[in-house]
């Protein structure tokens, strides 16, 4: 157990000590706050300190102070009887400090038994299993029509560090992408690909209205002319576009894969909309009829979303007979509750607010609990080159497409830089920045941190240096290696606390302050040189800052390279 961990137990058990012995009393409805632990900003105050007895003096109707003091003279009853009967010493002393904030000053010795558990522990990281429950996160499900563009590149980098960073909190979590591959969209990737392919061999068409004018058609079209040639001149229009739509499906769902695999994003499940039309759709349909939530009017069906809260009914199937998006949205929501998730987290363009009432208008009509179901948003990105906002492609004049900017940048800093910020934040992306190999560039700044590592081992190896089987941590006792060590402590829970806010932004934080730290320490303190022991001690806390390091950035999809 990790010394917050015991801190937070410690405090729980003094205040459920003084409800149950009746010294302060809490009415029915009344729940503890949560408590809320902090490292002062100067070390004069302590090494965590807590506000609880503040937030607690609502519910108990006691001076904060009154509160503090029956709590620190709990605390220090508890550890002295721990003491009495041989058990591990944690406390110096505990201080009351303002209104009533509790200090915690720390045995010396207790940061060098925690990080001793730490150095033993292979796993460091990797929490325990939470329960059984299932959780899933369906991200990116862009239309297979096109290349991927930078706004569907933020997205994939948080929802995949978000299952990472989940599954190693220790939930159960799937990865789902949706293929959106039925209606209109399909056909005019068939309409556009048949232009294309006709126009290839010299035959008079116009392209279509609504076709889809990028370079990536093209490719598309000709990679289709390569593997069957003129085959398809002499098909009817019908049959020459049900072919061609079919390859340029496969085309395209193997060039988006290929991106997102070269993106360090990879999914537990295909879905495909195909799947749900028409049986899917005309269950959901008929279940929401029979219950009233749809009616019709002029012809065409609708959801009664305003009963939910929505500002006005939505169609669900047109006066022609053809299911909305809805329709299918809620089909496919009603499939993932069929599925038995406990949770359902969906990564949506900040642009589909308003979405978000109707579906989950529906899950409620259909009998589902909708609380279970859960959207984040995401905003939109900037690029930056030079100062100057970047709106086109060089090569297509339309949008920025994620292949291209892992071209220029890199995956590593792609990833790392949509990151770096919120989702529900825009992100102003610096292009320059993301390209600079120095410590400017925070993506670089980490991963040189890992590398001079590797190369402090390669050297101490050739030096024959090397880590004791049990090294003396007493001996680290410089500030820059005692803040070292502490940040290493707080690992697990940021892990933690990253996955129960889905905020990928806190690794990063996290990682970039640890490096930062190890610079400071490789500053301050030398490992060839000094005295056997203390060079044993210090490599086994480099080794143990790799280790985070690397286990982190990994979290990210960003890798940790042992040379730069």
């Amino acid at each position: 157990m990790q010394i917050k961990n015991i801190l937070e137990k410690a405090i729980s058990d003094a205040a459920n000590f003084m409800i149950e012995n009746g010294i302060f009393k809490l009415n029915e409805n009344d729940k503890l706050p949560e408590i809320l632990l902090e490292v002062p900003p100067k070390k004069e105050f302590g090494d965590f300190a807590t506000n609880f007895a503040m937030q607690s003096a609502k519910i108990f109707h006691t001076n904060p102070k009154k509160i503090a003091e029956e709590l620190r003279n709990k605390i220090e009853s508890d550890h002295l009887a721990m003491k009495m009967s041989g058990k591990t010493e944690w406390l110096e002393k505990i201080e009351i400090a303002g209104a009533g904030f509790l200090n915690f000053y720390l045995k010396p010795t207790v940061i060098y038994d925690t990080f001793e558990k730490i150095f033993n522990n292979e796993n460091y990281g990797q929490l325990a299993n939470k329960n059984n429950e299932k959780i899933q996160v369906e991200y990116v499900s862009a239309n297979p029509t096109g290349l991927l563009h930078v706004g569907h590149g933020r997205g994939a980098a948080a929802g995949s560090a978000i299952v990472n960073i989940m599954r190693a909190a220790g939930y159960n979590v799937e990865a789902e992408y949706y293929i959106n591959d039925a209606g209109n969209q399909m056909n005019n990737l068939a309409k556009s690909v048949n232009a294309r392919y006709l126009e290839h061999f010299q035959k008079n068409v116009e392209f279509p209205e609504d076709g889809y004018h990028a370079a990536d058609i093209i490719d598309t079209t000709e990679r289709i002319i390569q593997e069957h040639g003129d085959k398809f001149l002499n098909l009817s229009e019908d049959e020459r576009l049900k072919i061609l739509g079919d390859l340029a499906y496969i085309d395209k769902m193997s060039e988006l894969k290929k991106d997102l695999a070269n993106f360090k994003v990879n999914f537990d499940v295909w879905f495909s909309e195909r799947t749900l039309h028409p049986d899917k759709i005309n269950s959901a349909i008929k279940i929401l009829r029979d219950n009233g939530t749809i009616y019709e009017k002029d012809g065409a069906l609708w959801l009664n979303s305003t009963k939910y809260g929505d500002d006005k009914d939505r169609v669900v199937v047109r006066e022609n007979g053809e299911p909305t998006y809805l329709a299918a949205d809620i089909a496919y929501h009603k499939n993932k509750f069929e599925r038995g998730f406990e949770k359902i987290i969906n990564i949506w363009g900040a642009d589909h607010h308003g979405y978000v009432c109707r579906v989950k208008a529906a899950m409620s009509a259909l009998g589902f609990d909708a609380e279970k179901l859960q959207i984040l948003f995401l905003q939109m990105v900037a690029l930056y080159r030079g100062g100057e906002l970047v709106k086109m492609s060089k090569r297509t004049g339309n949008s920025i497409t994620l292949r291209e900017l892992m071209e220029e940048v890199g995956t590593d800093a792609a990833r790392y830089f949509f990151l770096m910020r919120s989702m529900e934040s825009q992100l102003d992306f610096d292009l320059d920045l993301a390209k600079k190999k120095s410590a400017d560039n925070p993506v670089y700044y980490v991963q040189y941190a890992h590398a001079r590592i590797c190369s402090i081992f390669r050297q101490t190896l050739e030096m024959k240096i090397f880590i004791d089987e049990k090294p003396n941590f007493n001996l680290l006792t410089h500030s820059s290696e005692i803040d070292l060590i502490n940040k290493i402590i707080d690992y697990e829970d940021e892990i933690e606390k990253a996955a129960q806010d889905y905020a990928p932004q806190k690794m990063t934080r996290y990682v970039y302050e640890l490096a930062a730290l190890f610079h400071a320490f490789y500053r301050d303190c030398r490992i060839i040189g000094v005295e056997k022991d203390l060079a044993s001690a210090r490599l086994a806390l480099i080794k143990v800052t790799a280790h985070v390091i690397k286990h982190a950035l990994n979290l990210l999809g960003v890798s940790a390279p042992e040379s730069m």
